[in-house]
């Protein structure tokens, strides 16, 4: 059997990155190499029902070792982050981490003062990039660890599990994972995501989560005679941001605080456009937000005259918990996996979104469960192959006592 870290370095050898506001899905077609390749690898080792969609998402699964048990899914994205190149990365292993900074090359490292998790890694065996390129492991560490897990259950046939199902699929980092997720052709009842940081993460709280569009408009008037007449966009954005809380940004918010997160601002005396995206894990909070940027957008066009402000808000995903709660047999056997295993869970709120949030609103409950990786989406990353290990012995202990 290939070990988990060999299959993370040769998936990290391929660019999945994903791109920003492509129309279709994928939003990258480099993406099919990586979905081809593990259709190959996983018909190789007996997943027969392996296959690639015309959108990229992978889907193959192991059979029931007896019938009438629940199918259990896996779910891993492809993609990497646009945030940071991930093209001809060049991974190494700090064999036996011996503490203090990594220096990935003359002019980067991972500073041991500004990442204290360093600290719980000494000994191991750490992945780090060269400095110029993200490593990969949000989320290669992931697919790595399902499919050593899938090579293992179809090497012990001895082992009781209903259906395990797999999916792998394309621009989870661009908020399209769960666009053209087939649920009923994937055939789980639940399921989970292997996506997230220390093995021991548990999520299963996301926040509420909106977008908004802002278009001020203005009237532009030479500055000379603008008296009474001159009307400036860009001091109506201005003036509308002021009357969202500073205190609720996200620089000054943690653990369950939501936020209002201007994203962008551009524009001129005639019209500005400023984005902003909305976040709470309270729904009663989150709608009392969207209300709130409502009320500026009316009392600066009351102010302003009519028309001096168009707002479009547009909800994006909404916290699982409501949809988990029902099926909490799944938090406490992830809970029990990681303690036969000697890893102490980690149950904290996601501070963003994940493909299972949607999906668990499409019908398929599907909490998050760690990979292993740290500093994800920048040249920073690393991941410690001992911490992959640990992620897959969770994986084994997850469907062992799922059909116990």
């Amino acid at each position: 059997m290939e070990s988990v870290a060999q299959r993370f370095l040769r998936y990290v050898s391929l660019d999945t990155q994903s791109a920003d506001g492509a129309e279709q899905i994928p939003s990258t077609e480099k993406q099919f190499a990586l979905a081809n390749l593990l259709v190959e690898e996983m018909r190789a080792m007996g997943v027969s029902d392996a296959r690639v969609d015309a959108h990229c998402y992978v889907y193959g699964s192991i059979p029931a070792t007896e019938q009438g048990l629940p199918a259990l899914g896996f779910i891993a994205h492809m993609d990497t982050s646009p945030d940071a190149s991930g093209e001809g990365v060049r991974p190494r292993i700090v064999n036996g981490y011996p503490g203090g900074d990594i220096h990935l090359n003359a002019e980067v490292a991972i500073e041991e003062s500004m990442f204290p998790a360093l600290a719980h890694y000494v000994g191991n065996d750490i992945i780090v990039t060269d400095g110029t390129t993200l490593l990969g492991a949000d989320d290669k560490a992931g697919i790595a660890e399902i499919l050593t897990l899938a090579e293992y259950l179809l090497a012990h046939p001895d082992l009781r599990h209903g259906r395990i199902c797999i999916a792998f699929t394309p621009d989870e980092e661009v908020g399209c994972g769960a666009d053209q997720f087939d649920v009923p052709g994937f055939g789980a009842d639940f399921a989970y995501t292997v996506d997230g940081g220390s093995p021991g993460e548990l999520e299963y709280e996301n926040f509420n989560a909106a977008s908004a569009k802002l278009v001020f408009h203005g009237v532009g008037i030479h500055p000379g005679s603008a008296k009474g007449r001159m009307r400036n966009a860009l001091h109506l954005a201005q003036e509308f941001d002021a009357m969202l809380p500073p205190s609720a940004r996200p620089e000054h918010t943690e653990g369950y605080e939501g936020f209002f997160h201007l994203s962008e601002l551009s524009g001129d005396v005639v019209e500005a456009t400023a984005r902003y995206i909305i976040r709470d894990h309270d729904a009663a909070k989150f709608a009392e937000k969207k209300a709130l940027m409502q009320s500026a957008a009316a009392f600066l066009c009351e102010k302003h005259g009519a028309g001096a402000v168009e707002l479009t808000l547009k909800d994006s995903y909404y916290n699982m918990k409501e949809q988990i709660l029902p099926h909490f047999h799944l938090i406490e056997t992830a809970k029990a996996a990681m303690g036969r295993v000697g890893v102490a869970p980690e149950i904290i709120p996601v501070r963003g979104g994940t493909d299972g949030a949607r999906l668990s609103y499409m019908g398929l409950p599907c909490p998050n469960l760690g990979t292993g990786g740290h500093n994800a989406h920048g040249v920073l990353e690393f991941i410690p192959i001992q911490s992959m290990e640990k992620v897959v012995e969770i994986l084994k202990a997850i469907v062992e006592l799922t059909y116990a």
